[in-house]
């Protein structure tokens, strides 16, 4: 963060607030006493003019010249970097209820809970440290719970939410009577029994399907052969069913254990490209790509690209740091305004090395976003704007919050 402290001459204030880079940065307005305003913005000194500069008449809009003492920002180079930026400093800076202050909602995972005597599925928003296999992140709540309720129709897995006691007189439920539950709890199946089909349902998850896609293909293929081709179709029905019920999950969902992608945005430096990399569902923070390298030094981009992805390392953090920074991602990977590439991989190991070199290439002759707002004739003099929190021109990034 760069940091300066505010001159009590109001003439040379205003000239260092004019050699501010006007970019894309977070920043922080400390006070004498209390939490400092926080907030994030695509043109930095026309929010910092209009929140510090002089005043040239009475107006409505924010003006905290005379209350802050020091000024912090950190340049950014994308949308994406700045809710990363944001929500550290919020961590750090905006007490227990940063999350609330800054508006950051945990997206949803379907979560297999193997904890449970009898494992069952549900609709989570966290990330725990109990064992468990979580299916995410969705775009919605609703999406999330429409797959669950679909995928459990593949398996005989319980959808009840109690803890079972097992016992001959238990009432059951519908499912049960609709053969789509394996009913552990009136006795039918054993712990042992059940837990098999606990570990297909973990298996489709994590395989994203495939455990039951690859099957049901080969044994059309082979009733095909064998000329049963009522069996054959029977088992293409199967097949077209796991396809339907893997369409409804979103792009970036998967099992989190088996989460990797990398980002590709633009740099606050010049001549550089970000790459943010996410390695088994823990963020790695990003690695700068410089588009040229040194004179005398013969190394192709491919090159490079590959050597960076090696040096990633395959740091883990906590389940609160995960969760957080899975949900900037998927924000940003699900919006509308999201101002760069991910390129999501099945492995780590096998990484499309030539899609990040495309990816980077085209983020590289990108032009930024640019955001003209409308003034009145009041504001086109004075650099005013709007009360903090409305968006326009002087307003936090696309999809962010304004400052706190």
């Amino acid at each position: 963060m760069i940091c300066f402290s505010l001159p009590p001459d109001p003439a040379e204030l205003d000239g260092i607030l004019q050699e501010i880079p006007n970019a894309p940065a977070v920043f922080l307005l400390w006070p004498a006493e209390g939490t400092p305003y926080l907030a994030r913005t695509n043109v930095l000194r026309r929010r910092l003019l209009r929140l510090l500069g002089t005043a040239q008449k009475p107006s409505k809009a924010l003006n905290l010249r005379g209350t802050i003492l020091r000024v912090e920002y950190h340049l950014t180079g994308s949308a994406l970097e700045s809710h990363f930026v944001l929500t550290e400093q919020a961590r750090l800076h905006l007490g227990a209820n940063y999350r609330k202050e800054i508006r950051l909602r945990m997206p949803p995972y379907v979560k297999l809970i193997l904890t449970n005597e009898f494992p069952r599925t549900q609709v989570a928003n966290r990330l725990g440290r109990a064992k468990a296999v979580y299916f995410g992140p969705f775009r919605t709540r609703s999406t999330a719970a429409r797959f669950e309720s679909e995928f459990l129709d593949l398996f005989q897995l319980r959808r009840c939410q109690e803890d079972l006691v097992p016992a001959l007189e238990h009432p059951g439920c519908i499912y049960g009577e609709m053969a789509r539950c394996l009913r552990p709890c009136q006795l039918v199946v054993g712990v042992a029994e059940y837990r098999t089909e606990a570990q297909r349902v973990g298996e489709f998850l994590h395989t994203a399907g495939h455990s039951l896609l690859d099957t049901a293909a080969s044994a059309r293929d082979r009733l095909s052969e064998e000329m049963d081709f009522e069996g054959a179709a029977r088992m293409h029905q199967r097949f077209e069913k796991v396809q339907a019920v893997l369409a409804l999950t979103d792009e970036m969902v998967r099992d989190v254990s088996a989460l990797h992608a990398c980002t590709v945005t633009r740099s606050a430096s010049a001549g550089t490209v970000e790459l943010g990399w996410l390695r088994g569902g823990y963020w790695q923070g990003f690695r700068q790509l410089p588009l040229q390298i040194g004179e005398g030094t013969a190394m192709s981009l491919d090159t490079r690209v590959r050597e960076l992805a090696a040096s990633i390392p395959a740091a883990m953090g906590t389940p609160q740091e995960r969760e957080e920074k899975l949900a900037i991602l998927a924000r940003w990977f699900y919006s509308s305004w999201r101002d760069g590439e991910m390129i999501l991989f099945d492995t780590w190991e096998k990484q499309p090395i030539r899609k990040l070199v495309n990816a980077v290439s085209r983020v590289a002759q990108s032009k930024p976003k640019s955001f003209k707002p409308k003034l009145s004739k009041s504001e086109s003099n004075t650099g005013g704007g709007h009360a903090a929190g409305v968006p326009d021109g002087d307003a936090p990034l696309p999809g962010s919050d304004s400052g706190r």
